[in-house]
């Protein structure tokens, strides 16, 4: 059955008839929308792949497990189609519907397009799914909607759906075994793992960790989390004593518990790092502080891991989890670049993941080599603490004002459900982001236009991304390069920081940095903000060159538009990875653990 047929039809029984989209006042959008939705519905039914006529030529689908098993984009007619065709069968989508509880079919404007965008639920032979379809007037016929985009995403396994009654410590919640083991003991005794291995083991317990551990932990999962600190937090409770989060926090939630309406819109790393301590016991989250993975292996046969944990106190255990998951972000081993003389330097060298409090350099002179948010935040701190401070630029850099950088996360101020802001922000294919992106930093550079000039004035080397997409794409891309301006900028503008090109060091000495023009810039300390190595390379150290280049890099965007390795299969079976700000972790970490659950349900191989 042709798709004109299917339009046909749906007109002739729903009454379903689009009005030019140019009369705005006078298009109604959710009729529109659910015109649209009958006829692929309808197509989907009939296991007709011709289901992809219903997107421009041009139309990009990304799917997040719902019909591939896999984070995935389908760009363009051809490769919709084939993907249906490759999937329909197994997957039965069913039942698509526009739910009253979810945000109405409505006109926005998205990365410059104004589009219907519906959100819709639906249900497949696995589980049960939501959706996300923009819809633009066919350009040859342009009384009807196609899609431009569309995202379908997994949500839950049927009848393997999230439980939220209280497990484990606490399974019965009116037990009372006097003269017996209580709730803590009964808690203490799980997390010991004396008598079994975790299905899961997590490699990090910072928010990537926590969230996906306490997906899995809804979902049944028998999960560790190990971390090499000593007390929970202090990921961020050890950074430098000025950081505060950079988003504000309506955008930062983890899973299953939102902080409270009285944290301030910046969280501090202090709080932070005590909420994710609560975060654990509130979740009673299974959580081995003080414990690093120090080697491991994979055996095919029995599909599961052997690994060696080391503790604190040098003991050690070996564990065979299933899966392994690391959860250690894009800020994990501090990466040091090749220094001309720094063997000969008599200062003080940290890296900025080490620096603390700039107290005792009061009165003293420090370098600070890189001006990602990173270096521009130590430098500020030292300024503060009364260091004579210059702040060295080894490349360009993107700068943003901090409020105009919260732009990217608009849709959280959309006023619409939070659950509907983490779907939308799922929905972008990579091409849609990259536009989006490129409108916001144009904007940003308006916007920020003295600031900018300012620097520039300064001798301070800008740089606006690759292809102009700002800071965003920029994290996406290499974790870092960029700064939102909580003050530094203001001070290099004002000369109160200095500023160094590192182009003009000829080589490091023991009195500081030896310019090519046969100055010395003295230094008592040299903090190197020279950001991480790829989750690639902690991998190496753990497990081995083989299973490291198997994997190959993680994180950038592969060349279908999706984070490399990122949230689903990798190349090493049992291997996965989870890294990314609050949003990301909190919102991934449910595709994430349902991959889990699938494959120890036997549904996924």
């Amino acid at each position: 059955m042709q798709i004109v047929q299917y339009y046909r039809l749906l007109a002739a029984f729903t009454g379903f008839a689009m009005t030019m989209v140019d009369d705005r006042k006078r298009v109604t959008p959710p009729s529109d929308a659910e015109g649209w939705l009958a006829a692929f519905a309808s197509a989907l039914q009939l296991q007709d792949a011709a289901a992809a006529a219903l997107f421009l030529p041009d139309g990009l689908w990304r799917d997040v497990l719902a019909f591939t098993w896999s984070l995935q984009t389908m760009a363009g007619q051809r490769s919709i189609e084939a993907t249906l065709r490759q999937t329909i069968v197994r997957t039965k989508p069913a039942n698509f519907r526009f739910p009253a509880r979810r945000t109405p079919p409505r006109w926005v404007s998205r990365a410059g397009t104004e589009t219907i965008e519906a959100i819709f639920e639906f249900e497949t032979a696995f589980g049960h799914g939501n959706g996300v379809v923009r819809l633009v007037p066919d350009p040859k016929l342009p009384s009807r909607l196609l899609a431009w985009t569309l995202v379908t995403t997994l949500q839950e396994l049927r009848g393997h759906e999230e439980s939220f009654a209280i497990r484990g410590a606490c399974a019965d919640d009116n037990t009372r075994d006097f003269g017996g083991a209580n709730w803590l003991d009964r808690l203490n005794d799980a997390r010991s793992f004396a008598d079994r291995d975790p299905t899961v083991v997590v490699v990090g317990g910072g928010q990537a960790g926590l969230s996906i551990a306490a997906r899995l932990h809804q979902l049944g999962i028998d999960t560790l989390i190990i971390d090499r600190h000593q007390r929970i937090g202090d990921n961020w409770r050890k950074r430098y004593h000025s950081l505060s989060l950079h988003n504000e926090v309506h955008v930062n939630h983890l899973p299953y518990l939102p902080f409270p309406p009285t944290f301030p819109t910046y969280i501090p790393k202090d709080k932070l790092a005590n909420w994710f301590e609560s975060y654990v016991e509130s979740m009673e989250l299974n959580f081995w502080t003080g414990t690093e993975l120090v080697d491991g292996s994979y055996d095919a046969k029995r599909k599961h891991w052997t690994v060696t944990l080391r503790k604190s106190d040098s003991s050690t255990r070996v564990m065979r989890p299933r899966h392994l998951i690391f959860a250690t972000g894009v800020s994990s081993i501090p990466y040091t670049p090749e220094l001309p003389g720094l063997g000969s330097f008599a200062g003080a060298v940290v890296h900025s993941g080490d620096y603390a409090d700039g107290g005792q350099w009061k009165g003293r002179k420090a370098l600070v080599l890189g001006t990602g948010t990173s270096g521009h935040d130590v430098a500020q701190d030292l300024f503060s603490r009364g260091a004579d401070v210059t702040l060295i630029q080894r490349s360009k850099t993107y700068v943003v004002s901090l409020k105009e950088a919260q732009s990217v996360y608009a849709i959280y101020s959309e006023g619409i459900p939070f659950e509907d802001c983490d779907l939308l922000a799922t929905s972008f294919p990579y091409p849609v982001l990259q536009r989006a992106y490129q409108l916001s930093t144009a904007q940003g550079r308006q916007v920020d236009k003295a600031l900018l000039d300012g620097l520039t004035a300064r001798g301070f080397r800008l740089h606006f991304g690759e292809d102009d997409t700002g800071f965003q794409m920029m994290y996406l891309r290499r974790g870092g390069g960029y700064y939102f301006n909580v003050g530094c900028s203001d001070l290099i503008i004002s000369g109160q920081i200095g500023l160094l090109q590192y182009a003009d060091i000829e080589t490091f000495v023991a009195q500081g940095a030896k310019l090519r023009d046969g100055r010395v810039m003295p230094a008592d300390l040299l903090v190197l903000a020279t950001g991480y190595k790829n989750q690639q390379e902690v991998v190496r150290a753990c497990l081995g060159d083989a299973i490291a280049d198997r994997v190959g890099p993680v994180w950038d965007f592969d060349e279908g538009g999706e984070l490399r390795n990122m949230w689903r299969q990798t190349a090493q079976p049992g291997l996965w990875f989870t890294a990314g700000s609050l949003a990301q972790c909190r919102i991934y970490s449910r595709y994430l653990a349902i991959q889990i659950k699938a494959i120890e349900e036997a549904l996924l191989s």
